[in-house]
């Protein structure tokens, strides 16, 4: 024994200090509450082969709920498009006029005579439109179905569509005599 005459006593454990939360609970006299189970991960489900490892909640996240105001300002640039584009196929297929007012702004004196040229290139400009037009607008509707954010879509698609279709008439007008000479006496000065 020891020399101060008291037995050493094993550690009492404190209340509860071992009892489980089920026996804690029914001691302190409140509800006894079952205990979280959290449940095991699914398995991933069966895949095609090659198809990309997407986390589930990356869609989530990328998939907003659709903005009227946005689905609105789609739809109505859209309906802009639309109208310029047809609004331009009859200038592309008759272009004259444009090729007129073209030389004009670019302060060229002269007449434009490369009108067979013109209209091949007019043809194809109004293809680009109307080609570009389905492209966006098929995109477009895609993507409001998925729920993103969908406006900017008509804005891209037109200024590339309209951009391409500019320099296809830009072609002919370079290729015209009158801007030719024109840009000829220019670098010559």
């Amino acid at each position: 024994m020891t020399d101060s005459g008291s037995a050493e006593q094993p550690h009492r454990p404190a209340f509860g200090e071992y009892a489980t939360p089920e026996e804690q609970s029914r001691r302190a006299g409140r509800p006894i509450t079952p205990p979280v189970v959290h449940p095991a991960p699914a398995p991933p489900a069966a895949r095609a082969p090659g198809a990309a490892d997407v986390a589930p909640d990356a869609d989530a996240a990328e998939k907003r709920p659709a903005h009227p105001v946005d689905r609105m300002a789609a739809i109505a640039l859209l309906a802009y498009g639309l109208w310029n584009v047809i609004t331009s196929l009859f200038t592309f297929l008759n272009p004259s006029s444009l090729m007129a007012t073209m030389l004009q702004a670019a302060g060229i004196s002269g007449t434009f005579s490369n009108y067979g040229q013109a209209r091949a290139w007019g043809i194809v400009a109004c293809v680009v439109l109307i080609a570009g037009w389905i492209l966006t607008a098929a995109w477009t509707v895609l993507r409001l179905r998925r729920g993103r954010l969908t406006w900017w879509v008509p804005v891209l698609g037109g200024a590339v569509f309209v951009t391409l279709a500019t320099v296809c008439m830009l072609v002919p007008f370079f290729s015209d005599p009158a801007v030719v000479s024109y840009l000829n006496g220019q670098l010559s000065k």
